[in-house]
């Protein structure tokens, strides 16, 4: 039988409180003015990286299975002038229009920190029922957009440092793992780094297709199956890596998977149990899905792997996430 988190992380550290009862930031609180400017000192070539994957692809999107799928359709076109069902603007301005129906975290996206919680607690302490009423009142996007994510932004590129297109399925990189890449790119990680972990997944489902992406086992969309197929690589718990993810007050943690961690953890069975120790207890922000090939690619051309990071969320009151289009400048 599967261990609990609360079993789990019964010692593990909380930043509840330290930055007041009615926070809502958590980590990105150490994303201070002087931390914007330490990101910005990283800067030497100018080159300019976005890390949004293409939403509303003819091929479908590489989100989580279990969410819908970004649909887009035409509402004004060239056919509304031609049919007689439209006409021109005083000078002959004519117009096209397009709408968009998506889960707000089927693509590239930031986590709000209320969006994951055990024993009935969401970051900072506030009730699992303030998720309740159309919308987050605690703990939603909208505090991080009002903030955005500013900082030194740093790629571990974990595969490549393994000389592999990909991790395995499955495959938990451990602290070490991380510390290792680091110091194979020469690249030293500072107290309140932003963290970008390159596994090469995501580019599976471009290159290999979405069976290879989700698993064989994705045949539905139900909780259940979702755990057994969502088998991507990731960084593993253990308490060691908790502690020094609070010990160097990381702001923020994102990868090229759906969950920018391992997914199950083979010794208790927990699922995603960073998003209970990181995000819950210490409010580490959570990014996801983001493309880091071209990135990673030239970052191991001119060795350098650390640069100025920048991201907001969409502004969107009560939300449990929002997409985003990440900007790294090197």
């Amino acid at each position: 039988m599967a261990q609990t988190l609360t079993e789990l992380l019964k010692d593990a550290p909380k930043n509840w409180g330290r930055w007041g009862a009615d926070d809502e930031l958590g980590s990105l609180n150490f994303l201070t003015r002087a931390e914007v400017l330490r990101g910005v000192r990283a800067v030497q070539s100018g080159k300019v990286f976005t890390l949004q994957v293409r939403m509303c692809h003819p091929d479908g999107d590489p989100g989580y299975k279990g969410r819908s799928q970004p649909s887009r359709m035409m509402v004004m076109d060239k056919g509304h002038y031609l049919s007689g069902k439209a006409q021109p603007f005083p000078g002959g301005i004519e117009y096209a229009d397009d709408v968009m129906m998506t889960n707000l975290q089927a693509t590239t996206q930031y986590d709000a920190l209320g969006h994951v919680w055990f024993d009935d607690k969401l970051y900072n302490g506030y009730d699992a029922r303030t998720t309740m009423g159309g919308g987050l009142s605690k703990d939603s996007i909208l505090p991080v957009a009002e903030r955005g994510v500013v900082g030194r932004g740093v790629l571990l590129d974990v595969a490549r440092y393994k000389n592999l297109p990909h991790l395995p399925a499955g495959y938990g990189i451990s602290l070490d793992e991380l510390q290792q890449t680091a110091e194979h790119q020469k690249l030293t990680i500072e107290k309140h780094d932003i963290l970008l972990i390159r596994t090469g997944w995501l580019n599976r489902f471009f290159t290999e297709g979405p069976a290879a992406y989700y698993g064989e086992k994705a045949t539905d969309d139900s909780p259940d199956t979702a755990v057994q197929a969502m088998s991507e690589p990731g960084i593993a718990y253990s308490p060691d890596l908790v502690s020094w993810f609070h010990e160097m007050e990381i702001p923020s943690l994102g990868s090229d998977t759906l969950a920018s961690e391992q997914t199950s953890h083979p010794e208790s069975g927990c699922f995603v149990p960073l998003h209970g120790a990181l995000m819950r207890n210490l409010g580490v922000l959570f990014s996801e899905i983001n493309w880091l090939e071209d990135l990673a690619a030239d970052c191991a051309e001119d060795g350098q792997y650390a640069f100025l990071y920048a991201c907001t969320p969409l502004k969107i009151v009560g939300a449990a996430g929002s997409p985003i289009n990440p900007i790294v400048v090197k």
